[in-house]
């Protein structure tokens, strides 16, 4: 890997950010064109269905009136060669006369991994690959779980005080964290195609539940885990307009005339039990099936306790307020039996520490049981 390849590929990376939280169900992937060491075209993939950040980078730089041919096309994912809602990138780099095609990640998805390469080749264009190939990965790790595995990649997110309490023994929880991680804390719904609570948030706090509304065409879709159907009507994923966008999953005995006046508002699914609760291993691959690829799940202490009971969790985001709570009674942001009773932990991987104002934010891969 040279100094300039790599600089370049980082230049793209920072493109293909431009995409989080609008791109799903397709990868963020950013592209630029250079010539003679200089940056003549820049693109990024803004949403499914739009342009590939490739065909973006290559309009961009004939609307400057720069000459492709000859130039080189530093791109963070293996360009596509085939028909989807676009036609394939292959073909535009083949025609707008690039020589050398610069990869940070091949194609994740085995029918497609490894063609673009082949393609390109044939037509005599040079091909390099691998640089940066960790960084494009982390990027788009939610994609690549979600193309080899079908189910979502999960974000287990909690603010908290130092002692783990989330909550009073009352259910008193709102504000634990200040504003700048409230802030950060919207930034992974913002990243996220849905989110998921159990209904006893919905029945303390009333949350929206919402980041961004509509925004690019894409919305944030709401999953309420409610097997006896007590969601109020009145609360506000219910009622404040996006419920098309509101999930609440009920168990086959939940009271019909509670399930029915809550399936004129929002979309009701009836899920299996195991041992009692909604068996989340079923609705991942349902949810993967719906498109969803990233998946967030705010809690509270027993649904996180499930996620990471199950060994479902890919990530966690843990906030931590300068506050200590106490009290046997009050609330944990694990709760259940115990996710590292007979020795199982759960052990944490690419620990990150932040610090936002006053609060300290943990974000860690969460290794394999």
């Amino acid at each position: 890997m040279s100094v300039l390849d790599e600089l370049h590929m980082r230049a793209a990376l920072e493109l293909a950010q431009k995409g989080y939280g609008k791109t799903s169900p397709n990868p963020m992937v950013g592209a630029l064109l250079v010539k003679n060491n200089v940056v003549i075209g820049r693109g990024w993939h803004r949403k499914a269905g739009a342009a590939h950040a490739e065909v973006v980078a290559i309009r961009d730089a004939r609307r400057q009136d720069h000459m492709i041919k000859g130039a080189t096309l530093y791109v963070t994912l293996e360009p596509c060669c085939t028909v989807g809602r676009t036609p394939p990138c292959t073909e535009a780099i083949i025609e707008s006369g690039i020589k050398k095609v610069v990869v940070g990640a091949v194609d994740p998805n085995p029918k497609h991994s490894g063609r673009a390469f082949r393609v390109l080749k044939k037509h005599g264009i040079e091909v390099r690959k691998g640089v940066l190939v960790d960084q494009v990965n982390e990027l788009n790790a939610a994609f690549y779980h979600w193309v080899k595995s079908g189910t979502p990649y999960i974000t287990l997110k909690s603010a908290m005080t130092l002692d783990g309490k989330i909550a009073t023994s009352s259910g008193e929880s709102k504000w634990i964290t200040g504003q700048l991680a409230r802030r950060k804390s919207l930034r992974f719904r913002t990243g996220s195609d849905a989110i998921l609570v159990g209904v006893n948030t919905i029945l303390e706090d009333d949350p929206s539940l919402l980041a961004r509304g509509k925004r690019g065409g894409v919305s944030l879709r709401r999953i309420i885990l409610d097997t006896n159907a007590r969601t109020p009507l009145n609360s506000q994923v219910v009622s404040d307009g996006f419920g098309h966008d509101t999930l609440i999953v009920v168990s086959r005995e939940a009271p019909a005339r509670k399930v029915s006046a809550l399936r004129k508002k929002v979309r009701i699914i009836e899920a299996p039990e195991k041992q009692g609760k909604t068996d989340i291993v079923w609705l991942m691959d349902l949810l993967g099936k719906e498109n969803v690829l990233n998946l967030l799940v705010e809690g509270g202490g027993e649904v996180s306790a499930s996620f990471l009971g199950e060994g479902l969790v890919h990530e966690i985001a843990f906030f931590y307020a300068p506050k200590i709570l106490g009290g046997d009674d009050s609330r944990p942001a694990v709760a259940g039996l115990g996710v590292g009773r007979n020795g199982l932990f759960r052990n944490l991987k690419k620990v990150r520490w932040s610090k936002l104002g006053p609060d300290l934010l943990l974000t860690a891969s969460v290794c394999e049981a």
